[in-house]
């Protein structure tokens, strides 16, 4: 059955069975000229090159969902805060089909005033960017609403919210050839990164960890260890594929997790599938999965 993208983007995300979300960007992103109808492939699946990228992100098909668990800002007097009960978003990351991934893709949108890398493994150099904050173009949308959403989840550590977003963007965004200025009809300036905003929040609601992790009695403690294996299990069964867990402190520390999945028709369209992660974790057997902060968690 052909399906339309209207249709495509109106309808509710199912995804591997654990929920729905609905996000009204998905109605509204793409004309037909751009991609008039729905790729019959999920990305990194395809028997045949990839006709129109519009359609299907080129190459950066293997879609991550990351985040991350911290427990401190170091900005809390400035009013930068944890969300409570939640993790946090880190970004909405294109690897390519086999596992390896570009950066800062399109030179040209580059807002990430402290790049990383500086310089390309070609040579090319990244310039600095000078500009207004990138939550300067989320505000001049319109889109105080998202801004919201990215300042209660979307947290950075040591630095300001809009520092962090600029490098997702940059580094991450640009590589999705979905978010190609040219897919968009009648362009105003700046959508491609609201709509890129949009669409790692919207994914980032559809793997809620910290309640996926609670339900199987794991929750944040100071004072006892769990076993990799647990954690990784109850995620597994909510996701539907096995997720990337990474520690910090030698491998004792639970602070990331990464959702892998193809996806079927452009990215914001957030008809993900799971599959399991190609990467081996870097934890220890049994890891703390430490308590926020006191003041850090937003009331």
């Amino acid at each position: 059955m052909k399906v339309s993208f209207r249709s495509l983007f109106a309808a509710s995300i199912v995804c591997a069975g654990y929920g729905s979300h609905a996000s009204p960007l998905f109605a509204r992103v793409f004309n037909s000229t751009a991609c008039p109808s729905a790729p019959s492939f999920y990305s990194c699946e395809n028997t045949t090159p990839i006709g129109n990228t519009c359609c299907s992100p080129t190459p950066g098909g293997l879609v991550l969902v990351t985040q991350f668990w911290s427990t401190w800002t170091g900005l809390e007097d400035a009013g930068q805060y944890l969300p409570s009960g939640s993790w946090g978003i880190h970004g909405l990351w294109p690897d390519n089909c086999d596992g390896s991934f570009d950066s800062y893709c399109d030179l040209s949108r580059q807002y990430d005033p402290r790049p990383s890398p500086r310089v390309l493994p070609d040579g090319t150099p990244v310039p600095a960017y000078t500009g207004p904050g990138i939550d300067t173009f989320i505000t001049d949308l319109g889109r105080n609403d998202l801004l919201a959403e990215m300042n209660k989840y979307w947290v950075n550590q040591g630095a300001p919210n809009p520092r962090f977003w600029a490098r997702e963007f940059s580094k991450h965004g640009t590589c999705m050839s979905t978010f190609d200025v040219a897919c968009y009809s009648n362009y105003q300036q700046h959508e491609d990164v609201i709509n890129f905003f949009d669409t790692a929040v919207s994914a980032f609601k559809n793997y809620p960890t910290y309640d996926w992790l609670a339900a199987s009695g794991i929750t944040p403690s100071n004072d006892t260890t769990y076993p990799l294996a647990n954690i990784q299990g109850a995620l597994t069964a909510k996701a539907g594929a096995i997720p990337y867990l990474g520690c910090s402190n030698r491998g004792s520390s639970l602070s990331e997790v990464r959702y892998f999945t193809h996806v079927l028709g452009p990215v914001q369209s957030g008809n993900f599938k799971g599959i399991d992660s190609t990467l081996q974790s870097n934890c220890q057997a049994g890891v703390f999965y430490y308590q926020r902060s006191p003041g850090s968690e937003s009331s």
